[in-house]
């Protein structure tokens, strides 16, 4: 079976994102106001062949805790479904 994963990856809310920090500065800047917080991550989309769901569920969870994700740093989730023919 095919599937795709669409992952996201985000620093934990405890710690400084100095990235978002600096676009939500720079906002008012180019006229936007109202933004409170920025906060700036990654999205990773994976297509997986796998036997089954659960098999690919496993494979995307342990790409994102072994290589993917900093998880002292950053959580991660992910949405799984059948890719299309």
């Amino acid at each position: 079976m095919k599937f795709v994963a669409d992952i996201n990856i985000m620093p934990h809310k405890e710690l400084l994102d100095p990235q978002g920090k600096a676009v939500a500065n720079n906002l008012k800047n180019v006229g936007i106001s109202g933004v409170q917080d920025v906060r700036i991550g990654k999205h990773i989309s994976l297509n997986i062949e796998a036997d089954s769901e659960a098999a690919a569920r496993e494979l995307v969870d342990t790409a994102c805790r072994k290589l993917l994700a900093n998880v002292i740093m950053e959580s991660f989730q992910f949405e799984l479904h059948e890719a299309e023919a």
